[in-house]
């Protein structure tokens, strides 16, 4: 049987295959055979002005305040291999949005900085760069603000992906977007990703990850940016997942939230008695930002954790909602329900077509004080 390329990893790099590798970048804007690095103008221009076609001229792009700008647009069938990318100023303002064989809806729509798990930073040139490094199997954010996603997105017919530009000033960006022509198998979901935030939750709430989704599929992740508003511990709280008509309770109800993101204890370090940061191929709390903070459970300490279902996806056959809790404590030892700033991204593969999204939130309302 011919191998497809689709699925392949370490186990398969040893196979033959008619997929036909390709690559998008500033270099390449269509990703074109033979194509590459052919610029006579671009961002490069002046600095290979001795050098000329060739040397560096069109490495990366701005885009300007307001705009929205095509940085890929493939004719299927193939899949999205990896995508690298580093980008400048609020990462909040940029939004990454990729949309699958024609849909006018997206099936991505995420500001970039929490699509690859990095909610509370900036870019270079900000004066507030927040880099913190993340090591994991889907995806990596490397020094000195690089990230990279290596979810893979097979499609049929045709694959969009757009970034635009909200800030009030012009954003420069360099990326990469990986990619094979090949055939790709009937049976084949559709990489989905959607942003959320709420701040302040309101008291007795429950955070809602992701709800209204119709198709057949699977959950294969999340990533939280958590802001504590109170002092004390802040993750008591269950995750739920409601599958296929459950209602007032869940098929799968988790311990904690710190146990969901497969830590323990309050992600304490004992002997430190501070929180501990971790990042693993599957779950992590790669970053906690303490501000003023010098105690463990101060007030205004915030947190980016992830959690990829890549050896447990939750499997769903037509509809699906994922739910959090934000517990601490209060008197007497009894629970009381937070109000902090949380954001979030629920990743899933599932059927076309895409459900609407909720309204992405406008930019004062997505912007980190």
């Amino acid at each position: 049987m011919q191998f497809h390329s689709i699925g392949s990893g370490i186990d398969s790099l040893w196979r033959l295959s008619n997929a036909k590798s390709r690559s998008i970048s500033p270099e390449n804007f269509d990703g074109a055979k033979g194509k590459g690095g052919m610029a006579t103008d671009g961002t490069g221009a002046k600095c290979a002005r001795d050098l000329g076609q060739g040397w560096k001229v069109s490495p990366s792009i701005d885009i300007a305040a307001g705009e929205e700008h095509t940085i890929a647009d493939i004719e299927g069938p193939g899949m999205i291999q990896q995508i690298w990318m580093t980008i400048g100023g609020l990462w909040r303002f940029s939004i990454l949005r990729i949309y699958w064989d024609d849909q006018t809806q997206p099936s991505v729509e995420c500001p970039v900085g929490d699509f690859f798990a990095s909610g509370w930073g900036s870019g270079w040139g900000t004066g507030k760069e927040a880099f913190a490094q993340l090591s994991s199997l889907a995806v990596c954010v490397n020094p000195g603000s690089a990230f990279n996603c290596y979810w893979q997105m097979p499609f049929h017919k045709r694959c969009r992906i757009t970034v635009t530009n909200i800030a009030p000033d012009s954003v420069r960006i360099y990326y990469q977007i990986n990619y094979a022509l090949t055939e790709v198998p009937e049976d084949v979901a559709y990489f989905h990703a959607q942003f959320r935030r709420v701040n302040p939750l309101p008291y007795k709430e429950v955070y809602t990850l992701l709800d209204g989704v119709s198709g057949r599929g699977q959950y294969v992740g999340t990533y939280m940016a958590w802001g504590v508003n109170n002092n004390g511990w802040w993750g008591e709280g269950e995750i739920k997942f409601y599958l296929d008509g459950d209602r007032d309770y869940p098929t799968i109800c988790g311990t904690g939230t710190e146990d969901y993101f497969c830590g323990s204890y309050n992600f304490e370090n004992f002997r430190t008695k501070q929180y501990q940061e971790f990042t693993t191929p599957y779950a992590g709390m790669h970053q906690v930002i303490r501000g003023n903070a010098t105690g463990m459970y101060d007030v205004q300490q915030r947190f980016s954790l992830y959690r990829w279902h890549i050896t447990d996806p939750v499997r769903f056959d037509q509809e699906l909602k994922v739910t959090m809790q934000a517990l601490g404590w209060r008197s007497g030892g009894r629970y009381l329900p937070l109000q902090d700033d949380i954001a979030s991204v629920a990743y899933w593969y599932q059927t076309l077509p895409t459900a609407p999204f909720p309204k992405l939130p406008d930019k004062d309302y997505l912007e980190i004080i």
